[in-house]
This record gives structure tokens, sequence and C-alpha cells, in this order.
């Protein structure tokens, strides 16, 4: 998987985009706010994390609209797999080129909705300057992120 992030998208040991999206709903009765989300409309929250080609890896649907993106991906099944080691993930290698020798750990792309962690990278914050290396990642790491804002959008 992560050999197609870096064919495709230019991104070196990835496996996969998160995100989330929220979903419109009626207002569930005796529910309150809590549903009613950010945007200001009630909402389920539909978590995804897809592969280089726009292929669905995993779904977590129906977490109420009031959550963050994080908040959802903090309570779902992926993070807790992360977390005790019992998804296959590959153990840190250096990056492809010659002369790399400094093991990085495989990792998922998200957006600044999600915390950083050994194993969810994001973007760096704030403006940064043309020439900066930052920069430079932060346009690999989005080219790398669209996938699943692309499937969730359509």
């Amino acid at each position: 998987m992560s050999d197609r992030f870096l064919c495709r998208w230019n991104f070196p040991h990835c496996l996969g985009a998160i995100d989330g999206r929220h979903c419109p709903i009626i207002q569930p009765n005796y529910m309150g706010s809590q549903y009613f989300n950010y945007k200001q409309f009630f909402s389920l929250v539909l978590l995804a994390i897809v592969d280089a080609d726009y292929k669905f890896l995993y779904v977590d649907i129906g977490a109420q609209g009031s959550i963050s993106d994080g908040g959802v991906y903090n309570q779902c099944s992926v993070k807790r797999d992360l977390d005790s080691g019992a998804l296959n993930v590959p153990h840190p290698r250096p990056l492809p080129g010659i002369g790399r020798t400094m093991k990085t750990a495989f990792v998922f792309v998200a957006d600044d909705a999600f915390a950083l962690s050994n194993t969810l990278m994001k973007p760096f914050p704030g403006k940064l300057d043309e020439d900066s290396p930052k920069r430079y990642f932060n346009a690999r790491l989005s080219r790398a992120r669209t996938r699943v804002e692309n499937v969730l959008v359509s």
C-alpha cells in the first residue's frame, strides 16, 4: 500500500489517508444538541481511511455531529488497534533513496483536525515561507491526503 502512495502521490511510508465528513440528518427526538455540529446543522460523522487508489480501507459511521473528526478517530477501533499493535503495520525502515539510513515510521495522513502521533502525520501549522522545507512537506502531504477528501465529497 505504501508503495502505491509513493508511486502515485509521491509520499513515502503512507498507509492511508484519513478524514471525517458530516452527513446531514434530521434532528433526532430528545437528543438536544448532541448531533448539532460546528457547521450549524445536525449530522452524523463518517470517518474514512482510503488507499492511494481511492478505495475504502475503513469506515466508522454514526458518531454524533458535535464530536470533531479527531475525537471520532480517538474513539474508533482503528486507533485502538494501532495503539495496541494489533494492526499489521510494517516496522520503521529508511525512506526510499540512496544513502538513507534513518528508520522512519509508516503513517496515515490527516488534516489539522487530528492530533499528531507516531502513526498519524498532519501538516505543519501556519503560514510558511515559499522555499521552506516545511511548506514542501505540506504540499506532499496534501497531495496524499486529498485522496480521502475526493472520495468523501463525491
